[in-house]
């Protein structure tokens, strides 16, 4: 798959192709609906498919310091849209001047100009352009005018829930990490750097990798849960992980209730494996919420509710991988 960043990264001979819009972010299976459609009509035509995403999030642009918690980063997205089958990750930087565009100048410039795009699959409700004032009737008229098919599809699921990333980041602000799943396709990911934390795991005889995620990362709401640890990429690691390789682990999200701990902190436990985890980048694929987070009136107590939490997470796992 080709990446490109910005329109200066397009082949100046480059020809027809389809093209997907939008933001992306989770790739779930709302997006997938989308990816599927852009690469079955570029297969059909013969020529290649493009998704473009924005970087950074348009609302951060549109109101800073709105940014929504993002639900992967650009390089997730990126190894996703591979996996369905796209061609070209175009990332459009989203400055003012982009989002000052016309919904005419956007579809001129960007979608003729450089992209020249033989059809356009967005979302039944996307919206571009300056003020969001180009809608999908919109972007069809000019498709008319400009020599472009447009294909709008309806993100809806079962239930009649719209797949959507606010749905699923309220899921996972919630805990609901099961919901966001189904909504997902897989379970949500924090990615980070293993990096030193206050040591108390391994002093109770439960050593944790914590985990340092990148801002504005969609952290889900204080508790334990199962979920299943990974190295990535291929730097090695002393001990008895290898990269690449998922783990069960029994993840605690908080700040430490029972040491009046006030940082809130990723803190995976990795069952049954020991090793030297530190700057390794690390991904947490969370599966089911055990408990939430509380206070306990003595070590001892924590120490008997932790081994549960480790039993309790094989059981969850165990099934999963059943």
């Amino acid at each position: 798959m080709l990446r490109w960043r910005g329109l200066e990264d397009i082949p100046a001979d480059w020809g027809r192709c389809v093209v997907t819009i939008g933001v992306f972010d989770g790739v779930h299976r709302g997006h997938a609906q989308l990816i599927n459609a852009a690469t079955a009509a570029a297969t059909e035509r013969g020529i290649p498919s493009v998704l473009m995403t924005f970087d950074p999030h348009p609302t951060e642009v549109v109101r800073p310091g709105a940014h929504p918690p993002q639900l992967t980063t650009l390089t997730r997205r990126a190894e996703l849209a591979e996996e369905l089958g796209i061609d070209v990750f175009c990332v459009m930087p989203f400055t003012p001047e982009l989002m000052s565009r016309t919904p005419k100048d956007f579809a001129h410039e960007v979608l003729v100009e450089y992209l020249h795009a033989a059809v356009v699959v967005v979302g039944d409700n996307f919206t571009f352009g300056r003020k969001a004032a180009g809608d999908v009737p919109r972007l069809a008229e000019l498709g008319q005018r400009f020599g472009f098919e447009v294909e709008a599809i309806s993100l809806f699921g079962e239930h009649a829930v719209t797949f959507s990333s606010t749905y699923i980041r309220s899921c996972v602000a919630a805990g609901d990490v099961e919901s966001a799943a189904e909504a997902l396709g897989r379970p949500h990911r924090v990615e980070g750097v293993i990096v030193h934390g206050e040591k108390r795991g391994r002093d109770l005889g439960f050593p944790t990798a914590n985990v340092a995620p990148p801002m504005y990362s969609a952290i889900p709401a204080d508790g334990v849960y199962a979920a299943w640890f990974t190295v990535l990429g291929q730097a090695p690691v002393a001990g008895q992980v290898e990269p690449g390789q998922r783990y069960q682990a029994a993840v605690s999200v908080g700040t430490n209730p029972t040491f009046s701990g006030r940082t809130r902190t990723v803190e995976a436990f990795v069952l049954d494996k020991s090793a030297d985890l530190y700057g390794q980048h690390v991904a947490v694929d969370f599966v089911s919420r055990i408990r939430g987070m509380e206070p306990f009136a003595n070590v001892d107590d924590l120490i008997a509710e932790m081994n549960r939490d480790v039993e309790k997470t094989r059981v969850i796992l165990d099934a999963a991988d059943s």
